[in-house]
């Protein structure tokens, strides 16, 4: 699994989690839905920390509760 597929992955979670849908986490974190559906088709390849915290503020959850589960820990990629 690459980053980016853990990044899709955790948003598709917390969207499970929280009841609510990719829209709706894109307007309660003050980001356009273009920015989340373009990570999620993989137009956009690494998104921007700043990215990741507006949704983690938007889900209501810490930056460590994002990256919290175990398949953050370790990447098929290469980081150069």
């Amino acid at each position: 699994m690459t980053l980016n597929e853990a990044i899709k992955k955790r948003i598709l979670e917390l969207v499970d989690e929280k009841k609510t849908t990719l829209t709706a986490l894109c307007l309660n974190s003050n980001l356009t839905p273009s920015t989340i559906f373009d990570l999620m088709n993989g137009k956009v390849k690494s998104p921007t920390a700043i990215t990741i915290k507006k949704i983690c503020m938007g889900a209501n959850i810490t930056l460590s509760e994002f990256y919290a589960p175990k398949y953050f820990d370790n990447f098929d990629e290469c980081l150069k």
